[in-house]
């Protein structure tokens, strides 16, 4: 209303004016949004800690998180596989089964509880690797050689078929499998 009754009155020019002001209030906004998002950027720039420090403060909470009573199993070198199946295993989703190696060491290996031969064989796997980086020694283990020489015995019975569960051959949490070599055919 107010524009018609200005152009009416002949004033044509005191719309152009504020057209023009409100347009340098639009720019002068989108500046002050560019200088403010330039300003958080620098300081984010200044805030910003090396990757180093980061991994130590990472590292640092990590190793507290570990000493919880429900984590304090697992090694200072936590990874985020051990952590989500040690909570797995204290909810019941999950069994630890006690794979004894030749040399007598006992492996604990974590699977869920629907795993199947193969999965356990994964774990196996996982597990050793994971073993091999803590503590140095052999860099790599022929999987294919150690299946083909290697049986998993659960009470003297092979676990042969791979496609077949844990629970199916009776294997229930805290339960033993031995590896077992296999004998030569003539």
């Amino acid at each position: 209303m107010e524009t018609e009754q200005s152009l009416g009155a002949g004033g044509e020019s005191s719309l152009i004016l504020q057209d023009e002001e409100v347009k340098k209030e639009n720019l002068s906004s989108e500046e002050e949004e560019e200088e403010a998002a330039a300003a958080d950027a620098e300081e984010e720039d200044e805030d910003a800690l090396p990757h180093s420090e980061v991994l130590d403060i990472f590292e640092e909470g990590l190793a507290r998180l570990v000493q919880d009573p429900l984590l304090c199993d697992l090694p200072i070198q936590v990874t985020l596989e051990e952590v989500n199946s040690q909570i797995a295993l204290e909810y019941g989703q999950a069994m630890t089964v006690k794979v004894l190696k030749a040399d007598g060491e006992i492996m604990p290996i974590v699977v869920v509880q629907n795993a199947t031969v193969f999965d356990l064989k994964k774990a196996i796997c996982r597990f050793m690797e994971l073993k091999q980086q803590r503590e140095g020694g052999v860099k790599h283990i022929s999987w294919r050689y150690v299946w083909r020489t290697y049986h998993l015995v659960f009470q003297g019975e092979k676990l042969d078929d791979d496609t077949m569960r844990l629970k199916d051959y009776g294997i229930r949490n805290r339960d033993e499998v031995t590896f077992m070599k296999r004998l030569r055919k003539k």
